[in-house]
């Protein structure tokens, strides 16, 4: 379709162009360095409207009312102009109902609207947003949250004057699922629609401020939000978004030595813990079992054997593995177990425990995988030499 979205280049008009052109439609998008012949051509081609185009910050009433109620009667009076009866959408607020300056000016584009359909019987959906976050939000100027985490990704602090002052929030993906849903319902009976898009129960300033701090200190403790809560994790992308450039990346603690080395990726309050074992040619590390504690290994560089005993029996089971292979093994509990370089290059093996180690209740007991009987002493005491019980992979 050809699409007309005016303030192509604000919060919402950003998001849905990127939206719209990723869908492979023709966008015409509008912004205040668009011209009026160029605007003329887009308002007779386009098939429907999104007027997203408007002010929400001012000193004076005056620019208020140009940015939102006048631009929506030029909208109209050039759509009309070229006979084009397209579906408008357009983004109101929440603050409509309130009697200020924006509010009023918002109010006045709504009722324009609804007198365009019924004097001409053009389709208009109209949305009362509310507080809106997610990408691409301007700090100091969309949203609060935008503000927030510009702040707390570049290490500055937070100015709250009431921490128990609640927002309600719609996220900008639930804002265009809305928005892009629109288009499969223009053969619909002309008539003017008050759409609603899915918000967030209330949240409270402080609360918001709370989270990016988590999210802030996550890079030295590993950990990640709960996901399955829908809030958390759009508030998560949020912040992220915002990192400046040169933050992306950040360092991990890696426990090395002789043998190779071990590095606690992610840890999770819920879903365990994800690290990475390099182990030398030659080298064994393991040699413990777990009461409820179970693992998963995918070695993804390097060749190696993974050998497994059940404790109080005898027999071992093994097996071979290599990084062109990326099958996982599943490390069941009161199985002792290890893993052997048997390569000439390091071994790459990425392990998840389903709990974070707690070195209180570490539940790992050395217990040498080959039945001791048959053992020399030598080959014991290397064993036990080597085997450091303090949660990571050795």
């Amino acid at each position: 379709m050809k699409i007309l979205v005016t303030g192509a280049t604000g919060f919402i008009g950003k998001n849905l162009v990127a939206e719209l052109t990723a869908r492979g439609h023709e966008v015409f998008s509008s912004t205040r360095d668009t011209s009026e012949a160029e605007l003329q051509r887009f308002c007779q081609h386009a098939e429907f409207v999104y007027h997203l185009a408007g002010v929400n910050r001012s000193e004076t009433e005056t620019d208020f009312v140009e940015g939102n109620t006048k631009s929506t009667e030029r909208l109209i009076a050039s759509l009309n102009a070229h006979e084009n009866d397209a579906p408008i959408m357009f983004a109101s607020s929440i603050q409509a109902v309130q009697d200020n300056p924006y509010g009023r000016s918002k109010l006045a584009a709504e009722n324009v609207l609804r007198h365009e359909h019924e004097t001409t019987g053009r389709t208009v959906h109209l949305f009362r947003f509310p507080n809106l976050f997610g990408k691409w939000g301007r700090p100091n100027y969309n949203s609060v949250v935008a503000t927030f985490c510009d702040r707390v990704a570049r290490d500055l602090p937070i100015e709250i004057h009431d921490p128990a002052r609640t927002l309600q929030l719609a996220y900008i993906d639930d804002v265009l699922e809305a928005l892009v849903g629109l288009l499969d319902a223009r053969g619909q009976t002309p008539a003017v629609y008050e759409e609603d898009v899915t918000v967030h129960p209330p949240i409270a300033l402080g609360r918001i401020a709370d989270l990016l701090q988590t999210f802030k200190e996550s890079r030295q403790n590993l950990t990640v939000p709960k996901l399955d809560d829908a809030f958390m994790k759009q508030l998560y992308s949020t912040y992220l978004s915002y990192l400046p450039v040169d933050r992306f990346a950040y360092d991990l603690n890696v426990n090395e030595d002789a043998r190779g080395s071990f590095t606690e990726f992610i840890r999770t309050p819920d879903r365990g813990q994800v690290s990475i074992n390099v182990a030398k040619p030659g080298i064994t590390k393991g040699n413990h079992w777990h009461h409820t504690k179970n693992e998963k290994f995918l070695v993804v560089s390097g060749e190696a054997l993974i050998r497994f005993r059940k404790v109080g029996e005898s027999e071992v089971h093994t097996y071979h593995v290599t990084g062109e292979m990326m099958r996982v093994l599943d490390i069941p509990t009161g199985y002792t177990h290890n893993i052997e370089n048997v390569g000439t290059t390091d071994l790459v093996t990425v392990m998840w425990v389903n709990e974070a180690y707690d070195p209180n209740d570490p539940d790992t007991y050395f217990m040498e995988v080959h039945d001791e009987t048959t053992q020399s002493d030598d080959h014991r005491r290397d064993a036990s030499r080597n085997h450091t019980p303090v949660g990571r992979y050795s």
